[in-house]
Protein backbone atom coordinates (compact mmCIF):
# COMPACT_ATOMS: atom_id res chain seq x y z
CA UNK A 1 0.00 0.00 0.00
CA UNK A 2 1.23 3.00 -1.31
CA UNK A 3 1.32 6.42 1.09
CA UNK A 4 -0.72 9.75 0.11
CA UNK A 5 0.98 12.99 -0.84
CA UNK A 6 -0.71 15.86 1.04
CA UNK A 7 -0.15 19.59 0.11
CA UNK A 8 -1.12 21.72 2.83
CA UNK A 9 -1.77 25.21 2.64
CA UNK A 10 -1.00 26.65 6.13
CA UNK A 11 -1.82 30.00 6.06
CA UNK A 12 0.32 33.47 5.85
CA UNK A 13 1.96 33.65 8.72
CA UNK A 14 -0.29 32.87 12.16
CA UNK A 15 0.01 29.83 13.24
CA UNK A 16 -4.12 30.32 14.43
CA UNK A 17 -4.88 30.54 10.34
CA UNK A 18 -4.03 26.91 9.65
CA UNK A 19 -7.53 25.46 8.79
CA UNK A 20 -8.92 22.17 11.19
CA UNK A 21 -8.71 19.90 8.25
CA UNK A 22 -5.17 20.85 7.80
CA UNK A 23 -4.42 20.50 11.59
CA UNK A 24 -5.64 17.35 11.14
CA UNK A 25 -3.63 16.12 8.45
CA UNK A 26 -0.61 17.49 9.94
CA UNK A 27 -0.62 15.92 13.31
CA UNK A 28 -1.66 12.41 11.41
CA UNK A 29 1.56 12.38 8.62
CA UNK A 30 4.34 10.25 9.77
CA UNK A 31 6.50 12.97 7.29
CA UNK A 32 6.22 16.24 7.39
CA UNK A 33 8.28 18.36 4.69
CA UNK A 34 8.65 21.89 4.30
CA UNK A 35 10.35 24.13 2.03
CA UNK A 36 13.61 26.07 3.76
CA UNK A 37 16.17 28.12 2.46
CA UNK A 38 19.73 26.79 1.53
CA UNK A 39 21.28 27.35 4.61
CA UNK A 40 18.64 28.51 6.92
CA UNK A 41 15.29 27.89 8.34
CA UNK A 42 12.11 27.16 7.49
CA UNK A 43 9.26 29.91 7.69
CA UNK A 44 6.68 27.43 6.69
CA UNK A 45 7.66 25.24 9.28
CA UNK A 46 7.83 28.02 11.98
CA UNK A 47 4.13 28.28 11.54
CA UNK A 48 3.04 25.28 11.92
CA UNK A 49 5.52 24.90 15.06
CA UNK A 50 3.40 24.74 17.68
CA UNK A 51 0.73 22.25 15.77
CA UNK A 52 3.76 19.36 15.55
CA UNK A 53 3.49 16.37 17.52
CA UNK A 54 7.20 15.98 18.28
CA UNK A 55 7.78 12.45 16.68
CA UNK A 56 7.54 12.71 13.22
CA UNK A 57 9.80 12.44 10.39
CA UNK A 58 11.15 15.89 8.98
CA UNK A 59 12.02 16.59 5.25
CA UNK A 60 13.52 19.94 4.33
CA UNK A 61 13.50 20.83 0.65
CA UNK A 62 16.41 23.37 0.22
CA UNK A 63 15.71 25.77 -1.87
CA UNK A 64 18.32 28.10 -3.30
CA UNK A 65 17.43 31.81 -3.44
CA UNK A 66 18.36 32.72 -6.66
CA UNK A 67 16.53 34.47 -9.56
CA UNK A 68 16.88 31.89 -12.26
CA UNK A 69 14.70 29.19 -12.32
CA UNK A 70 17.45 25.96 -12.81
CA UNK A 71 18.35 26.28 -9.43
CA UNK A 72 15.22 25.54 -8.07
CA UNK A 73 13.95 23.55 -10.80
CA UNK A 74 16.83 21.49 -9.60
CA UNK A 75 15.95 20.79 -5.88
CA UNK A 76 12.18 19.98 -6.63
CA UNK A 77 13.17 17.17 -8.89
CA UNK A 78 15.29 16.30 -5.73
CA UNK A 79 12.36 16.17 -3.32
CA UNK A 80 9.96 14.87 -5.80
CA UNK A 81 12.22 12.00 -5.99
CA UNK A 82 12.60 11.61 -1.88
CA UNK A 83 9.84 12.16 -1.46
CA UNK A 84 8.41 9.54 -3.94
CA UNK A 85 10.37 7.07 -1.95
CA UNK A 86 8.56 7.64 1.17
CA UNK A 87 5.04 6.91 -0.41
CA UNK A 88 6.83 4.28 -1.83
CA UNK A 89 7.00 2.95 1.55
CA UNK A 90 3.91 3.31 2.90
CA UNK A 91 4.39 6.56 4.23
CA UNK A 92 1.26 9.98 4.03
CA UNK A 93 3.44 12.77 3.46
CA UNK A 94 2.33 16.28 4.29
CA UNK A 95 4.16 19.37 2.29
CA UNK A 96 3.72 22.72 4.39
CA UNK A 97 3.04 25.30 2.04
CA UNK A 98 2.56 28.91 3.28
CA UNK A 99 -0.78 30.58 1.99
CA UNK A 100 -2.66 28.38 -0.52
CA UNK A 101 -0.79 25.56 -2.88
CA UNK A 102 -2.81 26.57 -6.09
CA UNK A 103 -2.25 30.36 -5.45
CA UNK A 104 1.67 30.87 -6.31
CA UNK A 105 2.22 27.91 -3.82
CA UNK A 106 5.37 26.41 -4.12
CA UNK A 107 3.48 23.28 -3.33
CA UNK A 108 2.35 22.97 -7.26
CA UNK A 109 6.15 22.74 -8.25
CA UNK A 110 6.03 18.87 -6.22
CA UNK A 111 2.32 18.05 -7.65
CA UNK A 112 3.63 18.88 -11.20
CA UNK A 113 6.25 16.00 -10.41
CA UNK A 114 4.07 13.36 -8.41
CA UNK A 115 0.64 13.68 -9.25
CA UNK A 116 0.84 11.19 -12.07
CA UNK A 117 2.41 8.52 -10.23
CA UNK A 118 0.44 8.59 -6.73
CA UNK A 119 -2.62 9.75 -5.01
CA UNK A 120 -2.46 13.57 -3.84
CA UNK A 121 -4.70 15.90 -2.38
CA UNK A 122 -4.30 19.70 -1.96
CA UNK A 123 -5.87 21.16 1.86
CA UNK A 124 -6.91 24.89 0.40
CA UNK A 125 -5.37 27.79 2.60
CA UNK A 126 -5.71 31.13 3.83
CA UNK A 127 -4.13 33.38 1.21
CA UNK A 128 -1.81 35.83 1.55
CA UNK A 129 -3.71 38.14 -0.27
CA UNK A 130 -6.99 38.21 1.90
CA UNK A 131 -4.40 38.55 5.13
CA UNK A 132 -3.45 41.29 3.80
CA UNK A 133 -6.97 42.79 3.20
CA UNK A 134 -8.29 41.89 5.93
CA UNK A 135 -5.34 43.44 8.20
CA UNK A 136 -5.47 46.50 6.29
CA UNK A 137 -9.71 46.81 6.72
CA UNK A 138 -9.64 47.35 3.33
CA UNK A 139 -12.12 44.93 1.17
CA UNK A 140 -10.07 43.75 -2.06
CA UNK A 141 -13.58 44.42 -4.25
CA UNK A 142 -16.96 45.31 -4.09
CA UNK A 143 -20.14 44.62 -6.04
CA UNK A 144 -18.76 44.36 -10.03
CA UNK A 145 -15.25 45.41 -9.39
CA UNK A 146 -12.61 43.95 -11.55
CA UNK A 147 -10.16 42.50 -9.02
CA UNK A 148 -6.42 41.75 -10.96
CA UNK A 149 -3.40 40.46 -9.11
CA UNK A 150 0.00 41.09 -10.39
CA UNK A 151 3.43 39.73 -9.74
CA UNK A 152 5.81 42.11 -9.42
CA UNK A 153 8.29 41.32 -11.43
CA UNK A 154 6.66 41.87 -14.35
CA UNK A 155 7.09 44.73 -17.21
CA UNK A 156 6.32 48.34 -16.16
CA UNK A 157 4.11 48.53 -19.56
CA UNK A 158 2.27 45.55 -18.72
CA UNK A 159 1.85 46.35 -15.09
CA UNK A 160 0.17 49.67 -15.90
CA UNK A 161 -2.18 48.83 -18.68
CA UNK A 162 -3.52 46.03 -16.15
CA UNK A 163 -3.97 48.61 -13.48
CA UNK A 164 -5.09 50.78 -15.64
CA UNK A 165 -7.81 48.20 -16.73
CA UNK A 166 -9.01 47.08 -13.18
CA UNK A 167 -11.01 48.27 -10.41
CA UNK A 168 -8.83 46.81 -7.80
CA UNK A 169 -5.58 45.70 -7.51
CA UNK A 170 -3.07 43.28 -5.74
CA UNK A 171 0.95 43.79 -6.62
CA UNK A 172 2.23 40.59 -5.46
CA UNK A 173 6.48 39.43 -4.39
CA UNK A 174 6.68 43.41 -4.40
CA UNK A 175 10.40 42.77 -2.57
CA UNK A 176 13.26 44.07 -4.71
CA UNK A 177 10.84 45.66 -6.90
CA UNK A 178 9.67 47.90 -4.72
CA UNK A 179 11.17 51.15 -5.54
CA UNK A 180 10.16 50.55 -9.17
CA UNK A 181 6.35 49.77 -8.53
CA UNK A 182 6.40 53.30 -5.83
CA UNK A 183 7.25 54.85 -8.95
CA UNK A 184 5.02 53.77 -11.33
CA UNK A 185 2.23 53.43 -8.82
CA UNK A 186 3.25 57.60 -8.28
CA UNK A 187 3.61 58.52 -11.86
CA UNK A 188 -0.24 56.99 -12.49
CA UNK A 189 -1.30 58.96 -9.27
CA UNK A 190 -2.62 56.25 -7.53
CA UNK A 191 -0.89 56.65 -4.68
CA UNK A 192 -3.40 58.01 -2.30
CA UNK A 193 -5.46 54.94 -3.13
CA UNK A 194 -2.56 52.52 -2.58
CA UNK A 195 -1.54 50.61 1.24
CA UNK A 196 1.34 48.90 1.96
CA UNK A 197 1.53 45.96 4.22
CA UNK A 198 4.50 43.39 4.41
CA UNK A 199 4.63 40.21 6.78
CA UNK A 200 1.01 40.04 6.90
CA UNK A 201 -0.84 38.44 10.09
CA UNK A 202 2.70 37.94 11.38
CA UNK A 203 4.33 39.57 14.89
CA UNK A 204 6.47 41.94 12.85
CA UNK A 205 3.64 42.71 10.89
CA UNK A 206 4.08 46.38 9.11
CA UNK A 207 1.38 48.83 7.83
CA UNK A 208 2.49 52.43 6.28
CA UNK A 209 1.90 55.12 3.53
CA UNK A 210 3.40 53.87 0.39
CA UNK A 211 5.64 56.45 0.09
CA UNK A 212 6.60 56.23 3.59
CA UNK A 213 8.51 52.73 3.27
CA UNK A 214 12.45 53.33 2.97
CA UNK A 215 14.07 52.45 -0.24
CA UNK A 216 15.21 48.97 -0.86
CA UNK A 217 13.75 47.63 2.36
CA UNK A 218 10.60 45.76 1.60
CA UNK A 219 10.96 42.36 2.07
CA UNK A 220 9.60 39.50 -0.38
CA UNK A 221 6.34 39.05 1.65
CA UNK A 222 4.99 42.13 0.76
CA UNK A 223 2.30 43.18 -1.12
CA UNK A 224 0.46 46.77 -2.24
CA UNK A 225 -3.27 47.17 -2.81
CA UNK A 226 -5.42 49.81 -4.46
CA UNK A 227 -8.62 49.95 -4.91
CA UNK A 228 -9.57 53.11 -7.30
CA UNK A 229 -13.18 52.82 -6.61
CA UNK A 230 -12.72 54.48 -3.33
CA UNK A 231 -15.49 53.07 -0.49
CA UNK A 232 -17.27 50.97 -3.02
CA UNK A 233 -18.65 48.64 -0.33
CA UNK A 234 -20.77 51.55 1.83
Amino acid sequence: MTGKLFGLGIGPGDPELITLKAHRILQSSPVVAYPALEDGESLARAIVAPHLRGDQEEYAIRIPMSVEREPAQLAYDAAAKDIAGYLSDGKDVAVLCEGDPFFYGSFMYLFGRLAEDHTVEVIPGVSSLTACSTALQKPLSARNDILTVLPAPLKDDVLKSKIEAADSVAVMKVGRHFDRIRALINDMGLSDQASYIERASMENQKIMPLNDVPADAAPYFSMVLIHKRGDAWK
